[in-house]
């Protein structure tokens, strides 16, 4: 099936400030998608680029088979947005927002927005003025949601939510996701993101590191943890070394992709009195992502860093 985003080659510069440098990844339909980085990296203006809210430099975006730079109008009408700081007519009540939004839209938006800030206990004739930060939140949600898009784009959306409705919300873009619907987000919420992201892709300083589903990202890295005889030289290690950290006679590596055949070798080398493996979480992938990212051309590679050092 034709992917709901693509972006290729896409570059983006303010001034002498490179946003994006040559970001490239496509998100197939009826998954959840997230987009990966830490302030700076870029996720906000990806993101702008593909609604047509901004123009590249170079390259394209896609989305829903729309040209972003020709039709970005048309696309905004089809997807559901929140940005990070939603922009809301602060004079107007919760129930007044939802009747304005309601006239760009079918006959039932109006009755989807009203169940939905039912859902979230929102009073509809509060003045959006007068709302607490959480509460904008849920608005703003209720009046993307209230359209049922094909493609729901989130910047950073559980923003001042508490962590019961955080979770009840982010459950139901799985469940957006198992109806054939898409959900792309930018999040700093790793640990939540790990619950629900079918693919993520990680943005280090304006450059892409990774896109790869997450079920195949978790099972092909480990965490070695090697303790080593007193003055040895620790072993080779095959595979794609992503972080190697020393704290006195301890290694920690993360590695992709390690032969089997070769944990048991590692367990039989003269230099290593211990051998322990850990499954990582995402949260700790992509903490060695980006500190490899960040060490990238010139500095020290990520394998020379100790914990001393980074301390």
């Amino acid at each position: 099936m034709p992917s709901i985003i693509r972006l290729e080659k896409l570059c983006k510069h303010f001034g002498p400030h490179t946003a994006l440098s040559d970001v490239s990844f496509e998100v197939p339909p009826g998954t959840v998608f997230a987009l990966l980085g830490d302030n700076g990296a870029g996720k906000t203006t990806a993101i702008r680029i593909m609604l047509g809210l901004l123009e590249a430099n170079s390259g394209k975006a896609e989305v829903l088979g729309l040209d972003s730079a020709k039709k970005g109008l048309e696309i905004r009408q089809k997807v559901g947005y929140v940005s990070e700081r939603p922009t809301l007519y602060e004079w107007m009540t919760v129930e007044e927002i939802g009747w304005f939004a309601a006239g760009f839209y079918d006959d039932e938006y109006l009755p989807r927005y009203r169940r939905l800030i039912a859902e979230y206990g929102l009073p509809g004739r509060q003045k959006i003025k007068n709302l607490s930060k959480g509460m904008r939140a849920k608005v703003s949600l209720s009046l993307a949601l209230a359209l049922e898009p094909e493609l729901l784009v989130l910047d950073e959306p559980t923003s001042g939510l508490d962590a019961l409705v955080r979770r009840e919300f982010l459950e139901s873009m799985v469940d957006r996701a198992a109806a054939g619907r898409t959900v792309f987000l930018s999040s700093h919420q790793i640990v939540e993101v790990e619950k629900v992201a079918d693919y993520v892709a990680i943005l280090c300083q304006s450059n892409l590191l990774l896109v790869e589903r997450l079920d195949d990202l978790k099972q092909q890295i480990r965490e070695l943890t090697l303790t080593l005889a007193a003055g040895a030289i620790p072993p080779e290690v095959s595979g794609e070394i992503i972080s190697r950290r020393q704290k006195a006679r301890q290694w920690k590596l993360l590695v992709r992709n390690l032969p089997e055949k070769e944990l048991a070798l590692l367990r039989q080398h003269p230099a290593v009195q211990s051998l322990e493996l850990h499954t990582p979480c995402l949260e700790e992938i992509f903490v060695a992502y980006l500190e490899r990212g960040r060490n990238a051309g010139g500095n020290p590679a990520p394998e020379e860093i100790s914990e001393e050092a980074v301390a």
